[in-house]
């Protein structure tokens, strides 16, 4: 047990920092689209009719505390 805390766990700590070190690191020769974060923007119009929120906190009979952290805020809980 004692090679595995004085060797082998303290190898593995290194590799996992080293291939953390790479990746993160391999972002500077990426071409310039592809290192930059994703852009954000708002989901079109014929979109936005794929998700359709429901009332599902109705029909669990949540109270109204429990059901604003579980669905959000809506215009009716106001």
């Amino acid at each position: 047990m004692a090679i595995f805390r004085q060797y082998v766990a303290p190898l593995l700590i290194l590799f996992v920092f080293l291939f953390a070190l790479v990746a993160v690191s391999s972002r500077i020769f990426m071409p310039m689209d592809m290192a930059a974060p994703a852009p954000i923007e708002p989901m079109a119009a014929q979109n936005s009719t794929l998700y359709k929120p429901t009332n599902s906190h109705k029909a669990t009979n949540l109270p109204p505390s429990l059901s604003a952290l579980v669905t959000g805020l809506t215009d009716e809980s106001t």
